[in-house]
């Protein structure tokens, strides 16, 4: 298991990304990178107050800030204040609902180096775009040697030793119908601190290897709805060699967890013999967990029902 220690994003891939229009071409946005996923509305900065401010976010303006520009400070105050704003190592400022930056804020950016920018969205939508696609591209993450399946909309994490099947187990389930989104390295994102994503390293994307045939594209040999670039991990399954002292769970009375980067996910194990059919055991557990998501649990009611026998059988026996 490997953990990544620096995430950051270029200015330049945010500005595409966002369509953003640069009225700063001169500054190179190659090389200012983005590190943290939030983003400030710098209204107690234009009035003065720069204490707590938070300089690594991308800076977003909109009417009422633009508003406050025009009626509050004179000119030379204004440029006062955006030569203080912009002394602070900011990654980018954004004008939303193409409002055009006055020319005082385009020349401050021009001489401190930081890019003025424009977008056509509105400040609540484009908030929110900025704070969705910087969690997803900063996130905490790490690699891991397993196969991330689509199954029935479950994401099925299939962990165990290297040779016991994880791979064949995908491919039957890519025959029966579902989605390969990593095979051998599944990188985990944490988006939240209720959702991991898993998706493939872009080298190996939609790759198999077959011990005793090797790699196949399953993309190419069975289509592109058999695939997916990343998923929500929802459920871990656990592979592992057969061990008749082992105390297996039989009933799934309670969960079992696994942890990631903080987050629990329910883990099953399954033991490996031969005549098992994985495929068959995956689906099953796929679907089971998405009926307890929805509030059935199949041991629970068969306890109730082994309750409720004992129960009338007890009060049948008093009353003879």
């Amino acid at each position: 298991m490997l953990l990544q220690e620096d995430y950051s994003v270029s200015l330049t891939s945010f500005i595409e990304k966002m369509n953003l229009q640069n009225h700063t071409p001169e500054i190179d946005t190659d090389k200012i990178m983005i590190h943290d996923p939030d983003i400030n509305r710098p209204a107690l900065q234009l009035a003065g107050f720069f204490e707590h401010f938070d300089t690594s976010r991308v800076q977003i303006c909109g009417n009422v800030e633009h508003a406050y520009l025009a009626d509050m400070h004179t000119r030379e105050e204004n440029v006062d204040i955006f030569d203080k704003l912009f002394s602070f190592p900011i990654p980018c400022l954004v004008f939303c609902r193409d409002i055009k930056p006055y020319d005082f804020i385009i020349e401050a950016g021009k001489r401190h180096g930081i890019p003025v920018l424009t977008s056509a969205a509105t400040t609540s939508s484009f908030v929110h775009e900025t704070v969705r696609y910087l969690h997803e591209q900063l996130a905490p993450r790490i690699s891991i040697h397993a196969v991330l399946v689509d199954v029935f909309g479950e994401g099925i994490l299939m962990m165990g030793d290297s040779g016991i099947g994880k791979s064949e187990a995908a491919l039957e389930l890519i025959k029966r119908g579902h989605r390969l989104v990593a095979d051998d390295v599944v990188e985990i994102k944490k988006i939240s601190d209720d959702t991991l994503v898993g998706e493939s390293p872009e080298i190996t994307r939609h790759f198999i290897e077959l011990r005793g045939i090797g790699i196949i594209d399953v993309k190419t040999l069975f289509g592109v709805e058999c695939v997916e670039t990343n998923h929500a991990i929802d459920l871990v399954i656990k592979l592992e060699e057969w061990n008749k002292d082992a105390n297996y769970d039989r009933l799934g009375m309670t969960d079992q967890y696994v942890e990631f980067l903080g987050n629990k996910v329910v883990s099953h194990s399954i033991p490996i013999r031969p005549g098992r059919n994985l495929a068959i055991i995956v689906e099953s557990a796929a679907i089971n967990h998405r009926q307890k998501k929805m509030g059935y649990n199949a041991a629970q009611e068969l306890y109730r029902r082994v309750t409720e026998n004992i129960q009338k059988n007890s009060e049948k026996n008093d009353g003879e």
